[in-house]
């Protein structure tokens, strides 16, 4: 990033309503990169990037001028640019301004801070149970069950984790009331209360669990990736694979996630005929191969299609689904019990 970022007095940019977002959005559409990718360009944390984008803070003079260099278009001129402390009462902006003269930076000298902190820590800190001072929040740990499989299943199919965090992702319309019975699941398993947050502007949301240990167990005990679980071999965790209720579960969560029920149709002599398909898709050959191999185990006559999904497509091996393995996802039941009086039409 630009030197002339880095700058100990920083005039503030102020856009108008929704603007600041538009502007950030219109770069990324320019460069045709993330955002992790351009707040890697810049320097800076993503979080901070985000931020900017949900218009919490305004942003710095000298980041709309790189981030228009880079864009290769001209700087907003829809926007006020304010001194620094623009928003502080006269005497906060006196007291920074004296502290920055003296340390060259807000918050005093860091030597003096961290050796102070120091002092105290070992004085009373460790003793006491405050905060994050305590280190990373607890969870229950479960023992290996149908709940903790299908859990597992709604990962594979519609989770990520990182090195902190957990987040289920999907559709905040379809899926809202299985959303909530994801968070019942997690809360269930972990003790972990998760956080929904909906996404403005889109129909996605994310139901999120910030716990260390939550991401330290399903990483080191239930066999899920940290990070981009398709280039790491996305598959069924081994503890699963050969129990059969554990397996049903897995492929419940998965189906639920990653799947759907479908009308396929052809035409034939000028009629159109449809048939009701269970289709399951992943970028995961592996994982493809094990949701066909139990449910083959499972007499369902699973077929393979395009090298991308398992498709069950016999109409009453489709119900047996629905009796041996089931749903939690309202959408799927309600397409079911809406098709199943249906299942073959044609029409001129």
């Amino acid at each position: 990033m630009a030197e002339s970022i880095n700058v100990k007095y920083q005039k503030r940019v102020i856009f108008p309503k929704n603007k600041q977002r538009l502007f950030l959005l219109q770069v990324i559409s320019k460069l045709n990169i993330p955002f992790s990718k351009l707040a890697e360009r810049l320097n800076i944390h993503p979080r901070t990037l985000n931020d900017w984008k949900r218009e919490k803070y305004s942003m710095p003079l000298p980041a709309i001028n790189e981030i228009s260099k880079l864009a290769k278009i001209k700087r907003p001129t829809n926007i006020e640019v304010k001194k620094p402390f623009w928003n502080n009462s006269d005497s906060a902006k006196i007291g920074a301004s004296v502290v920055l003269k003296k340390y060259g930076r807000i918050g005093g000298d860091p030597k003096y801070a961290k050796e102070k902190w120091y002092e105290w820590w070992n004085k009373e800190g460790k003793y006491k149970k405050i905060g994050c001072i305590t280190g990373p929040l607890p969870i229950k740990i479960p023992s290996f069950s149908k709940s903790l499989a299908e859990f597992v299943g709604i990962t594979l199919g519609d989770g990520g984790i990182s090195k902190s965090q957990l987040t289920v992702s999907m559709n905040s319309i379809d899926d809202k009331t299985y959303g909530r019975f994801v968070a019942r699941l997690i809360y269930k398993n972990f003790g972990a209360k998760p956080s929904i947050y909906l996404r403005k502007n889109s129909r996605a949301m994310n139901i999120v669990v910030s716990r260390k240990k939550l991401v330290n167990f399903c990483h080191e005990k239930l066999g899920l990736k940290i990070g981009n679980k398709l280039k790491q071999g996305l598959d069924i965790p081994k503890w699963i694979i050969g129990n059969n209720e554990f397996e049903k579960a897995c492929v419940r969560g998965l189906v639920d996630t990653d799947g759907c029920i479908f009308t396929e149709r052809h035409r034939i002599k000028n009629k159109v005929y449809g048939y009701k398909r269970i289709n399951f898709v992943s970028m995961s050959p592996a994982l493809r191969r094990s949701v066909f191999n139990i449910l083959n185990r499972l007499d369902l006559c699973p077929k393979m299609r395009n090298n991308r999904s398992v498709q069950i497509e016999d109409r009453d091996k489709i119900t047996e689904y629905f009796k041996i393995i089931g749903t939690n996802n309202p959408k799927h039941e309600k397409r079911f019990r809406e098709e199943s009086d249906n299942w073959l039409f044609h029409q001129s």
